[in-house]
């Protein structure tokens, strides 16, 4: 996709997204395809501090939240952050897309789900979804 119609497909000024993730090499990832979408980009490297970034911040828009995490998991963190604020989209990204995971993790209160490794277009077109009014 050329610099143009990505910035004119995916602009999400004004728009607030926390990623959770916990390994460097995916918040490089996700740096480097959110960055010209004009959100902002708020960052959580485990569950409890995802929990706590939601309870301080006003209009987290989207959440990407991975599974596997230090201190409390994407599952546990996602079944907290729904019960006060059930109006925040969810997006689970893992690495372990094992039989019954899917299940297993919108059952927790995700909105969808994504399988590492995660395909730029697919990025976008997921987060646009819970984005678009």
């Amino acid at each position: 996709m050329n610099q143009v119609s990505y910035t004119q497909k995916y602009n999400w000024k004004d728009k607030r997204i926390l990623i959770v993730e916990d390994e460097e090499i995916n918040n490089m990832f996700f740096d480097a395809a959110l960055s010209r979408t004009e959100s902002e980009l708020l960052w959580a490297k485990n569950g409890k501090e995802a929990v706590d970034i939601v309870e301080v911040t006003d209009d987290v828009d989207v959440i990407l939240m991975d599974i596997r995490l230090p201190i409390m998991d994407g599952c546990e963190a996602t079944r907290r952050i729904k019960k006060r604020h059930s109006e925040i989209p969810i997006i689970a990204q893992t690495a372990y897309a094992l039989e019954g995971d899917r299940e297993r993790i919108l059952d927790a209160g995700c909105d969808d789900y994504l399988a590492k490794p995660i395909r730029f277009e697919e990025l976008l077109a997921t987060i646009d979804k819970y984005l678009t009014d």
